[in-house]
């Protein structure tokens, strides 16, 4: 079984593709604005003739879904899956609960099915399994990938050095707080976030982990307010910026 992310590009999400030896999926889509690189992208690192089965998002924000009307299409109408709590304005096109608005952009509207907690998608020699992982959007999900230790979570992590924000609509402080806790119970040995570069090994995945739940309980003894110097996020951020600057990578080993 085969992982690779494909940084994001400017807004976009980073994009997973996992393999194994019977099929493949994609674990994001990033933005619609590189929707026709990505396909190159992906098509890339597929091994010869392996389809690609379906995409799974890990929330309906634009840059984690918007490219993946043109995706599935590429690749034989493959079935895209989100969070029931996404699906509506997916299947909708809605131009703001998905953000597209922010972006001055269209959002395509697209048919998924629901996926749920707890969900197994097999791949012959290996599988991913889906995680309710609310609090920066209630449809967040996060998806383990075991036999490789690692954990792709999207919004719930922007970044090493960037914390989630929990006042966007659907947001919710305890339980993004209750959302990294599950993602540490299963103590992965790498994270793939957002956006920026994995978080490798066991001592830096819960350095990272212990930062940001340590940062986003603080917050929640002030009723919920982030510290005034690190300032206003732009209207596009999904993420708070630490000030002083928290570290994006560390080289740990595995």
């Amino acid at each position: 079984m085969r992982v690779l992310r494909l940084p994001g590009i400017h807004h976009d999400s980073n994009v997973v593709v996992v393999s194994g030896s019977v099929g493949a999926l994609l674990i994001d889509a990033g933005t619609s604005w590189y929707q026709a690189l990505q396909v190159e992208r992906i098509k890339g690192v597929l091994d010869d003739g392996l389809p690609l089965d379906r995409i799974v998002l890990t929330s309906k924000r634009f840059p984690c879904s918007g490219g993946a009307k043109h995706i599935a299409e590429a690749f034989d109408d493959c079935p895209v899956h989100i969070h029931s709590e996404g699906q509506a304005a997916l299947e909708t096109g809605d131009f703001f609960s998905t953000w597209a608005n922010r972006y001055d952009s269209d959002m395509p509207a697209i048919a998924a099915t629901a996926c749920m907690d707890g969900e197994v998608f097999a791949l012959g020699d290996g599988q991913v399994e889906s995680l309710h992982l609310p609090g920066c959007s209630p449809d967040g999900l996060g998806f383990w990938i075991e036999n490789q230790g690692m954990m792709v979570v999207g919004c719930l992590l922007p970044r090493a050095d960037r914390p989630a924000r929990w006042d966007l609509p659907g947001g919710c402080l305890p339980d993004l707080i209750e959302s990294l806790e599950k993602v540490k119970a299963k103590r992965p040995k790498a994270i793939v976030p957002f956006q920026g570069p994995a978080i490798r090994g066991r001592k830096r995945v819960n350095f990272v982990l212990d930062q940001h739940l340590e940062f986003l309980r603080s917050c929640e003894l002030r009723d919920g307010a982030p510290p005034a110097s690190w300032g206003r996020p732009a209207p596009t951020a999904l993420w708070y910026t630490s000030n002083p600057p928290w570290t994006l990578e560390e080289k740990e080993s595995v």
